[in-house]
């Protein structure tokens, strides 16, 4: 019962492969996808009572517990969201895409195993689940040499990562002569990390992974080629892999760290420091010279990931929680700002120049406010849950006395606001005579509207009243302290 949710995306994937057999239909296979993202989340609230009680180790590799539940709802939501605003793009292109969803739903089993592993081989597991449905996924479209770019550059990438990773785990099995999570930090916490006694395998094994990590989630040095990725690949796409594929190795990256503590070692938490300060300014000075909405998204979420590492290595449940809000807040933003980049796309090319956004205002004012909306959460402005998200995290960082890396995320956050308002900027401007480069005006599917005003309407609602989301997020986070 407590792998349902699973076993429900899992079927989903396996019945769309079955019925392409039978007969294509692209109609069909997103309506397969729908139900079976559908009947995951839903068996959440019959999987949510149990862990009211306990939590629920599946062998030694899965525990779902109240963290793994909350993410795992957010992460089938995205991934539903992004089913939708698929549907209509691909309706647009020719060719066979009912392969594209089966990847989908194996990327986002891939993602719900990563959040609920206690293992490292469990999460090795979802993590090639997840990486290898998107060299797919990034390269899908015929005809772009760009995609075909894109889709190597990231199986590079994930290769490289995978290596580093693989050989972090066979170091700290070497060891501690486990992979067990739980186990791993119970045996490092009998030697403390102060006394220095800490086996230098241990360190090496955390230090690969970490880097590994690194990887996935695009941190400076480790960003090499995320941007040409995010350019090269499918505007849906896109927006899974900078946010289901990012949140959920982070969601990992979070457990790992609270339960081996490492905020107690000198040279993890030295670190991961520097990655976050790395990060923060790389991002936001590199996307200050993009004019490709796509390239200067994908900089923001390196700084937005150097931000998160704030109340990462804050820890305890303030930290936690902070960093709980902030990857949900990231995860609407996101999801709205590629969402406009994929409805904005026609069948010719993608809207992913400045330029195209030229006087939107004026051709699609209501895709323009919400535009305009995300930009200023991503960017803190008030009555936006990105303010209320980066109000939380410096309310973590003051609560542990980090006081230079707030210093650090305050000085960043007015870097990345002026080249939000750059945007912003664009959307109201006049439209040059004749359009030029502009998208023009074309027909915006009902579906994909709809989605994006009600990621708006979330985006405000988590800005003026973010207590009921905080209050399930600490829940969520007491197993971790």
């Amino acid at each position: 019962m407590v792998l349902s949710p699973l076993i429900a995306v899992a079927a989903a994937s396996i019945i769309i492969m079955l019925g392409i057999l039978v007969q294509r239909d692209h109609r069909v296979a997103f309506l397969i996808t729908l139900a079976g993202l559908v009947s995951s989340f839903g068996m959440l609230f019959r999987v949510y009572p149990i862990q009211g009680l306990a939590a629920r180790q599946i062998t030694s590799l899965i525990l779902v517990d109240d963290f793994a539940v909350f993410y795992m709802g957010l992460i089938l939501v995205a991934t539903g969201i992004i089913a939708v605003l698929s549907f209509e793009y691909l309706k647009q292109r020719a060719g066979d895409h009912e392969e594209y969803y089966m990847l989908l739903l194996v990327a986002a089993l891939g993602a719900l195993t990563i959040v609920a592993s206690s293992h490292f081989i469990a999460f090795f597991l979802g993590l090639e689940l997840l990486s290898v449905s998107l060299y797919a996924m990034v390269a899908y479209l015929d005809g772009r040499d760009e995609g075909i770019e894109a889709g190597i550059k990231y199986l590079v990438l994930a290769s490289v990562s995978a290596a580093f990773l693989l050989f972090g785990i066979a170091l700290i099995y070497a060891a501690t002569g486990t992979m067990h999570i739980g186990t791993i930090a119970s045996r490092v916490a009998a030697v403390p990390w102060q006394t220095g006694g800490v086996n230098p395998l241990i360190l090496g094994g955390f230090g690969m992974v970490i880097a590994g990590i690194g990887f996935k989630l695009a941190l400076v040095p480790f960003h090499l080629w995320t941007p040409d990725v995010y350019e090269g690949a499918p505007a849906p796409v896109t927006a899974f892999i900078a946010t289901v594929s990012k949140g959920a190795v982070l969601v990992f990256l979070i457990r790992l760290g609270a339960a081996i503590k490492i905020q107690s070692d000198p040279s993890l938490f030295a670190a991961f420091s520097l990655l976050a300060v790395l990060s923060m300014f790389a991002g936001n000075l590199l996307a200050l010279f993009q004019t490709n909405i796509k390239r200067l998204l994908a900089y923001s979420s390196i700084a937005h990931m150097g931000y998160l590492l704030v109340p990462f290595l804050s820890g305890g449940r303030i930290g936690l929680s902070a960093a709980a809000y902030y990857l949900a807040a990231y995860f609407v933003t996101t999801l709205g700002a590629f969402g406009i980049v994929t409805l904005l796309s026609g069948k010719g090319r993608e809207a992913d120049r400045i330029d195209d956004y030229r006087g939107l205002a004026k051709r699609h004012p209501w895709l323009a406010g919400i535009f305009t909306a995300m930009l200023f959460s991503l960017a803190g402005i008030p009555v936006t849950a990105g303010f209320i998200a980066k109000f939380y995290i410096i309310a973590a960082g003051a609560d542990s006395s980090l006081w230079w890396l707030l210093l650090v995320l305050v000085i960043n956050s007015a870097l990345g606001l002026f080249y939000y308002l750059r945007v912003v900027a664009a959307i109201y401007a006049q439209e040059k005579e004749p359009p030029g480069t502009q998208i023009r005006k074309h027909a915006v599917s009902l579906t994909g509207a709809v989605v994006l005003s009600v990621l708006t309407l979330l985006l405000v609602c988590l800005g003026v009243y973010p207590s009921l989301l905080i209050g399930v997020i600490e829940k969520t986070v007491l197993r971790l302290i």
